[in-house]
């Protein structure tokens, strides 16, 4: 679609009186690939990370399959005074933080002691849905079996939702306002508008993102125990929005962490821009039978006014993409009222990697960013049988290229949460 701009109001992304917000750098985990540019390719070719459990015997659960990062050694990436005090969750937050400050060329001890910096100028901000599961249940264990005296003592922060924040932010000295976002899937876009608003309060950096890793055999059963996640046996298929034979999602690990500047002190210090991040809103949707609408839509909308666009000026929107029926139906709805029938380019690469709860938003971000930079749609996998009735532009099974100005990301977190992110190119007015 053509981007067209509208006179921003005063407040908004658009308004140039408040600063803006870009993103410099990125670093991704996901089950299809360790690292952005390995992830991206991968992405592109279509490749999927979702196969069987293999790390415990899954054989009499309901559902089986998973979207898990292989080969991860955090012994090669991270020094092994953490590893007691991490858990898995927490050692790929500090890898993929790691590659982000990397990327944006951002050295965070040298950039406190710039003039305009300090100390309490870089902050963290990310989004964690589930903690630190596998850690806290295997002290859990130990407690049952062996007693108090020996769950090590680390289980008093390893398990908690702000662990990730915490040993960033101690890892990379990053003392500026920071937080923890907890609203499921929702959660990642949440952090990312945070952060938003610390660059806006005087902030130059804040590294932000999600990251979750919940699929160990407690974790596991509590995604079940959900209702949520599909039964499907086939990794091809088993995971499949908008489709006629959508049945659930399947739960995956990983996310995103990116380097979010403020884009005067990004250009002062010559960092390459991935894109700005223009435009943010949340929103709560009403309890099912209340007869008021969803809040998606509502999302969506404020988000855009928040950037100074219309939804016209929309290349792709990169959906949440539930993944059951009625979900989907919602979702879909929301995107017609919008845009129109087939009137902009959807994908879910997600369909490669499952729903990665905090970390899912994070990563389609990054998908957006990367998009815009390569001028190319990646694809949705598996989708035979799109619903008819969703009269949805899906982009499926190969990549779309063209040009692209503007991405819409939408993210829903289970209890009524509605997040949305306008992504703009670098350079685009």
């Amino acid at each position: 679609m053509t981007a067209t701009a509208t006179s921003p109001a005063p407040g908004t992304a658009g308004d140039t009186t408040r600063p803006s917000a870009v993103v410099t750098g990125i670093g991704v985990a996901a089950p299809n690939g360790l690292g952005t540019e390995a992830w991206w390719q991968a992405t592109l070719r279509g490749e999927s990370g979702i196969g069987p459990v293999t790390d415990y015997d899954a054989s009499r659960y309901p559902s089986r399959l998973v979207g898990s990062i292989t080969g991860f050694d955090a012994a090669e990436h991270i020094p092994g005074r953490l590893l007691p005090q991490t858990d898995r969750v927490t050692r790929l937050a500090l890898v993929a933080g790691a590659e982000a400050l990397a990327d944006a060329g951002a050295d965070p001890a040298e950039l406190a002691g710039q003039d305009g910096y300090g100390d309490y100028s870089l902050g963290v901000v990310t989004s964690n849905a589930t903690g630190g599961f596998g850690f806290t249940h295997r002290e859990i264990r130990k407690l049952w079996t062996e007693g108090p005296q020996k769950v090590s003592v680390y289980e008093s922060f390893a398990w908690f939702y702000a662990v990730n924040t915490g040993q960033l932010s101690i890892r990379h000295k990053l003392r500026g306002p920071s937080g923890v976002l907890v609203s499921e899937q929702a959660g990642g876009l949440d952090a990312i508008g945070q952060s938003r608003r610390t660059l806006r309060q005087g902030v130059k950096l804040s590294l932000t993102g999600g990251m979750d890793s919940s699929l160990d055999p407690w974790g596991l059963t509590s995604h079940i125990a959900s209702g949520r996640l599909s039964r499907g046996t086939d990794p091809a298929t088993a995971y499949l929005p908008f489709d006629a034979r959508a049945a659930g999602h399947v739960p995956g690990e990983g996310g995103a962490i990116l380097v979010l500047e403020d884009a005067t002190a990004a250009r002062a210090r010559g960092a390459r821009v991935y894109g700005e991040i223009a435009g943010y809103a949340a929103t709560f949707s009403p309890r099912p039978g209340s007869g008021r609408p969803p809040g998606l839509e509502r999302a969506a909308r404020l988000a855009l006014a928040d950037s100074g666009l219309t939804p016209e000026s929309v290349d792709v929107v990169f959906a949440d993409a539930a993944g059951t029926p009625a979900a989907d139906e919602e979702e879909a709805t929301a995107l017609r009222s919008l845009f129109g029938p087939y009137g902009v380019p959807v994908t879910a690469p997600k369909t490669l990697t499952g729903r990665l709860y905090g970390g899912g938003a994070p990563l389609d971000v990054a998908g957006a960013l990367l998009a815009l930079r390569d001028g190319v749609v990646p694809p949705t996998a598996g989708i035979g049988r799109p619903v008819a009735g969703h009269r949805l532009d899906l982009v499926r099974d190969t990549p779309r290229e063209g040009p692209l100005r503007t991405a819409l990301v939408l993210a829903r977190g289970h209890g009524g949460f509605n997040a949305a992110v306008v992504v703009r190119a670098a350079g685009a007015s």
